[in-house]
């Protein structure tokens, strides 16, 4: 922090001021001789992690915006990369929800090896009968002591076998509404009575997975917020996630029309002018999407994850199946080839690392990943453009008498 000549004790640092840090962190811990992680500890520890985080978590309660700033500074000089794309599900799910809901021990313990990746992080919400129906989870949490012991199944666990520790929502009341009785811990993945399991996908990899929960012990100091109240923190977890998934900062031309675009000005045998059209279309479209996410992103940094970031993912995920269909139409009978069908299990997501087969087929589950379209749609008509909420006859029904 920064003297406020204004009067008061303190004011967040401005652009000069975290550059200056960034230079004496880089003189004090130079990257081409630290190891990386210690150089990521470092970084953390000077609060150049997330610079919008208070002190002592990461940060220096600057702008969000500043961030870059930081980042310029430390990329130009070869520093480390936390390699984010393999630690999304912390970054983007796990870190703000702790933020907000987490205790002071909570957050000490858990956010410096999750910005460092030294520790990866899941998300196990979904279950066989309860997906879009998030509310209808079955994986009972029940007290034991000074904790609860936790038995259940969850699916659709991206990087699971990665993971040591998981966001778990589990119900500890089955006598009341299936949206109460929910409530939110942390579990260890390495803990007894943990088995995950690979789930083959349309791609031939698996980087979702099964988790089963067999009398898994959780200790009272892994609840995030109160019991029963899991509903609200775990809102807190979806609105981040879906900007996570669809609001990723992207370049213009960024993301998966960089490469559709790419084709184009490549093989100009391949052009028509009905493809040309709609192409740019694809592009306006591609440009638009951008711009709402940065609009959204600046009101999740000012603390406000609102449902915006529903209709933000909702477009991520159509707008990329209409782009990777255009590019294998544009590449006919080539487009279509795809061969690798090798059960990998991958640590990230590469949307633009592989060829033009695997994003056609990978894009599919963009409809379905943080949040289905249609639940999307409803979220979207309900709570930001004000329209009448659909009938729900299991509303005031207590979860253990609704049929399953």
């Amino acid at each position: 922090m920064t003297p406020d000549t204004s009067g008061g004790a303190t004011a967040p640092p401005g652009a000069d001021a975290l550059r200056a840090r960034a230079r004496d962190l880089l003189a004090a811990v130079p990257p081409a001789t630290t190891p990386a992680a210690d150089f990521l500890r470092a970084r953390f520890d000077a609060g150049l992690a997330w610079v919008h985080y208070p002190e002592g978590l990461g940060g220096l309660g600057a702008a969000r915006a500043l961030q870059s700033v930081v980042d310029a500074e430390l990329d130009t000089a070869g520093a480390p990369s936390n390699d984010p794309l393999r630690i999304l599900i912390g970054l983007g799910m796990a870190a703000p929800t702790l933020l907000a809901h987490g205790t002071e021990s909570q957050r000490r313990r858990f956010l410096r090896p999750l910005w460092t990746g030294e520790e990866v992080w899941c998300q196990l919400f979904s279950e066989p009968g309860a997906g879009s129906d998030l509310a209808g989870l079955a994986t009972r949490a029940v007290p034991d002591g000074d904790g609860w012991t936790v038995d259940g199944r969850k699916v659709w666990t991206s990087g699971a076998h990665l993971a040591r520790w998981g966001i778990l929502l589990a119900r500890t009341d089955p006598a009341v509404p299936k949206h109460r009785g929910l409530t939110y811990f942390v579990c260890d993945l390495t803990a007894p009575g943990v088995e995950v399991r690979p789930l083959r996908q349309l791609t031939g990899e698996a980087e979702f997975n099964e988790v089963l929960l067999d009398g898994v012990r959780i200790p009272d100091a892994h609840r995030v917020g109160a019991v029963g109240d899991g509903r609200p923190v775990a809102r807190t977890t979806l609105m981040n996630e879906r900007v996570s998934i669809g609001g990723a900062r992207l370049p213009r031309e960024g993301g998966m029309i960089a490469k559709a675009a790419a084709v184009w000005r490549d093989r100009p045998e391949l052009r028509t002018h009905e493809l040309h059209q709609r192409l740019l279309g694809l592009w306006v479209a591609a440009e638009i999407a951008r711009l709402t996410a940065e609009r959204v992103r600046q009101s999740l940094a000012a603390g406000h994850p609102g449902p915006e970031g529903s209709a933000v993912k909702l477009a991520f995920a159509r707008l990329n199946q209409r782009i990777s269909g255009f590019e294998v139409e544009l590449l006919g009978g080539e487009g279509l080839l795809y061969d690798d069908w090798t059960l990998r299990r991958p640590d990230r997501v590469d949307f633009t690392g592989r060829d033009c087969g695997y994003r056609y087929l990978r894009a599919r589950g963009n409809s379905i990943e943080g949040g289905t379209d249609e639940v999307l749609l409803n979220i979207v008509a309900e709570r930001v453009l004000g329209l009448p909420a659909e009938p729900r006859d299991d509303k005031d029904v207590p979860w253990k008498d609704l049929s399953r």
